[in-house]
């Protein structure tokens, strides 16, 4: 077979051809990320990136989820959610994975006094920084909860997440009239607000479980020191879960 000669009119043919391609590669890396992709997935890129993920997800240690539970919740559904290892679940009587039990029956018209329960028991938790009560019909996003504790660790008053109302009662004007309490579905709260709790809170009949935390707060802390915050609730659902192709009912079984 004969040989092809590269004469200078094949070796520019050739050149451009090379330096065409090499174009369009870079034009389509930039275009669709990879370049960013190959660099990222390179040996220092892709340690920086585990380390700063690793860092992140470190930040989850010094949170404790609180949990109340009875006989209708779905332990093995929140054991397949990012919150497995945070859980506290709050029980009426020991059991598996129960980490705060309150050695009492709780019904709706009861819920109150399992609040003043797991109050009492977080204030023992000295290495948990923050704190989240989550009831058992509700998810929050991991990212939104990271983003709360990189902001609010090492806070230098109590701190009180949620979405907030005053509590009112004309059948029991008592210590709860007008405080200001968290939606139950999830509150947030630091280290620095469980210290100063009223726990021996007085307060006469049955009442809303979260305005009972409300007037511990308001009590024992002060509502001019307490730093009162908004929570995002595009990152946190409550009875249904809906995104994309998913819909989840939360709530299949009424509680209590």
């Amino acid at each position: 077979m004969a040989s092809i000669k590269p004469t200078r009119r094949r070796v520019c043919v050739a050149l451009l051809i090379s330096a065409f391609m090499a174009t369009s590669l870079l034009f389509a890396a930039g275009r669709y990320g990879y370049w960013q992709a190959y660099t990222d997935a390179g040996i220092f890129g892709n340690s920086l990136s585990r380390s700063k993920i690793g860092a992140e997800y470190a930040l989850l240690d010094k949170l404790a989820v609180i949990f109340p539970v009875n006989n209708n919740t779905d332990m093995q559904f929140y054991q397949n959610t990012w919150l497995r290892n945070y859980l506290y679940p709050v029980c009426d009587w020991p059991g598996p994975g129960c980490k705060i039990v309150c050695h009492r029956l709780s019904t709706y018209r009861s819920l109150h006094k399992k609040t003043k329960c797991f109050a009492r028991a977080i204030k023992r938790f000295e290495d948990k920084e923050l704190f989240i009560k989550l009831d058992d019909d509700a998810l929050v996003d991991i990212d939104y909860v990271i983003g709360l504790i990189k902001k609010y660790q090492g806070y230098h008053k109590p701190v009180y997440i949620s979405d907030h109302q005053r509590a009112g009662s004309r059948k029991y004007p008592d210590a709860l009239n007008g405080v200001r309490y968290g939606n139950g579905k999830f509150y947030m709260f630091n280290r620095k607000l469980v210290q100063c709790l009223d726990l021996d809170i007085k307060y006469r009949g049955s009442r809303n479980e979260d305005s009972v935390f409300g007037g511990m707060v308001s009590n024992g802390c002060g509502e001019n020191n307490v730093e009162y915050v908004q929570e995002d609730d595009r990152w946190i659902w409550h009875k249904e879960y809906t995104n994309k192709n998913k819909h989840i009912d939360l709530s299949f079984i009424k509680n209590h």
